[in-house]
């Protein structure tokens, strides 16, 4: 029931990917043993895609343990990494430096060629980014890399990109009910150029679910980094009593197809133009059951009718894609961690 996409010739994903941010800390103790038996229940239930990056501590290295001791499940695996080379270094990364990151990444994830990386650049003033970005493609067409996708690229760094040659093939970015920013432009600059959107988000870090229907907004601190990304993201959107309204229009939709307000969510975002895959930060396997449903949910025009009552009178958030999370000074940008991939 997970559906998949062809995102080039040979090139087939699932269209719900299994997130690994949340097996590199700040999401509570991680138990690699069940880390890796949750991720044969992820691929026997279609989910075949997961998603990591060279700065989620631990969790290439995971994905290589689980290919070693379950090879005919790698078989059926693609995984996408990430190239993200640290706030402080983006000033002398070089061909030597990409280099060694991505063999890293290879032996990590015990492979010969990674199949997607996604190039994601901290400080676009620094303006060295599309010299890294074709140094990973003369990498790829040395055989290391299968396909080069981007990561919270603005539009004029992604045009810029693209002029020189970069064969960007994805785009990651945050994009939900909450979050419309890729609509400012992205989507249209990505759909004019065939670039996949793969979503991340799209349930808010778990806020837009049942779990949050009727409740007060939370004291803090709140239980993990995701919550405190996404409070920041429902404070944008209009407040906590807008996005209890919206909660509630999803709850009708969730009634009248038999499931739940996540999958409704995840549903939507699947429908939008442009996007091919909705990246899942699941802690484990308890929403399986739920994630199966999604392909098979059919929306009509009632039930988007009753989610845009309520997201046309958003406040943002403004902007373009990431543009509040590059302000370091600002409250999304003070709670990233740049400096990861020592």
């Amino acid at each position: 029931m997970i559906p998949r996409l062809e995102l080039a010739q040979g090139i087939v994903i699932s269209r719900l990917i299994k997130g690994g941010w949340h097996l590199a800390g700040d999401h509570g103790d991680v138990d690699p043993d069940q880390a890796i038996r949750d991720m044969v229940a992820f691929v026997d239930a279609g989910i075949t895609t997961f998603d990591c990056a060279d700065i989620y501590t631990g969790v290439e290295e995971l994905i290589g343990r689980f290919r070693r001791e379950h090879p005919g499940h790698a078989a059926r695996l693609r995984v996408h990494t990430k190239f993200v080379p640290d706030l402080d270094e983006l000033a002398v990364v070089d061909r030597s430096y990409v280099e060694r990151i991505v063999e890293r990444s290879l032996e990590r994830l015990g492979v010969e060629r990674l199949d997607l990386v996604q190039f994601h650049w901290w400080d676009h003033s620094v303006a060295r980014y599309v010299e890294v970005a074709l140094e990973l493609d003369r990498l790829r067409r040395a055989g290391k890399i299968d396909g080069i996708g981007v990561t919270n690229f603005g539009i004029v760094e992604l045009r810029q990109l693209l002029d020189a040659g970069v064969p960007v093939l994805t785009h990651q970015l945050q994009y939900s009910l909450l979050d419309d920013r890729p609509e400012h432009g992205m989507v249209e600059l990505c759909r004019s150029r065939g670039i996949a959107l793969l979503a991340y988000g799209t349930v808010a870090g778990g806020f837009l679910s049942d779990r949050w229907l009727g409740t007060p907004s939370p004291a803090e601190p709140l239980g993990n980094r995701s919550l405190v990304k996404y409070r920041l993201i429902i404070d944008e959107f209009g407040g906590w009593p807008l996005f209890q309204e919206l909660l509630v229009a999803l709850r009708h939709v969730a009634e009248r197809h038999g499931c739940d307000i996540a999958t409704v969510a995840t549903r939507v975002m699947l429908d939008r133009p442009g996007v091919a895959a909705a990246i899942v930060g699941a802690t484990g396997t308890s929403h399986l059951d739920a994630h199966s449903r999604v392909g098979s949910l059919v929306l009509d025009g009632e039930d988007r009718a009753l989610i845009e009552a309520v997201t046309r009178r958003r406040k943002g958030p403004p902007g373009d894609v990431y543009t509040l999370e590059r302000d370091r000074e600002g409250p999304h940008g003070r709670i990233m961690k740049y400096a990861l991939n020592r």
